[in-house]
């Protein structure tokens, strides 16, 4: 994402970026991103001047954009949204995204978010990964280009980013709830502080995860997910 920064006051948002060749790919705190030859990595930029919860809730839009998208190559039903923002494909994962942001601390000037799908084959020599990496060469005979892919995906963002602009997060949300992964059955949430093992009863409406528990409902604004 460092070539995003030279977009900072720049004019024409939103903004595509796409990178043919990754060689430092990184995910979620730090974490390493494999990104696979053929794999499709953009970023997209945008100006939301906008408080940073509402920022946030962009997370949401990419990730139903992303699973749009792939549903156009992949048998939807196959398809289902981890919390917060990866896409699986029978259960693996196949993309990831990654929001960076900045701004005054009550406002957000600028949002990147940066966007991997393993559009060839599974990447070789992933180690720890949580989910089982996969690609859509691993399902379809010809997966899409990456510029064929950011065509449709840029397509797909304008509707879901014109609904939260005009409608508000209640639609986002009941759409990404309605394609999560593991909705009502058990996970476990790893925070800084705790580990919570409870129901996944979906995401609410400031797009926090809400586990129910024995000790009753849990809202958990961030975490690491299992099951």
């Amino acid at each position: 994402m460092d070539l995003a920064r030279c977009y900072d006051g720049a004019q024409g948002f939103p903004h595509w970026i796409m990178a043919l060749l990754q060689t430092d790919a990184r995910g979620r705190q730090g974490k390493s991103w494999l990104s696979a030859d053929g794999a499709f990595s953009a970023t997209l930029i945008l100006q939301p001047n906008c408080t940073p919860a509402k920022a946030a809730q962009r997370s949401f839009v990419a990730a139903i954009t992303l699973r749009r998208t792939l549903a156009e190559f992949v048998d939807p039903s196959k398809l289902s949204q981890k919390w917060p923002n990866d896409v699986l494909l029978n259960g693996g994962k196949v993309a990831g995204i990654l929001l960076e942001s900045s701004g005054t601390g009550v406002s957000v000037n600028r949002l990147s978010i940066g966007i991997g799908v393993n559009l060839g084959f599974a990447p070789k020599g992933v180690l720890g990964a949580r989910f089982r990496p996969v690609g859509l060469a691993d399902f379809v005979k010809t997966p899409p280009t990456p510029e064929e892919f950011l065509e449709a995906l840029a397509a797909h963002f304008v509707v879901v980013e014109e609904k939260l602009m005009t409608d508000g997060f209640t639609e986002i949300r009941e759409e990404w709830n309605g394609q999560a992964a593991r909705l009502g059955k058990t996970i476990t949430a790893r925070t800084s502080q705790a580990e919570i093992t409870g129901t996944f009863d979906g995401i609410d409406q400031d797009g926090s995860l809400i586990l129910l528990t024995p000790s009753g409902k849990i809202v958990i604004p961030a975490a690491d997910i299992y099951f």
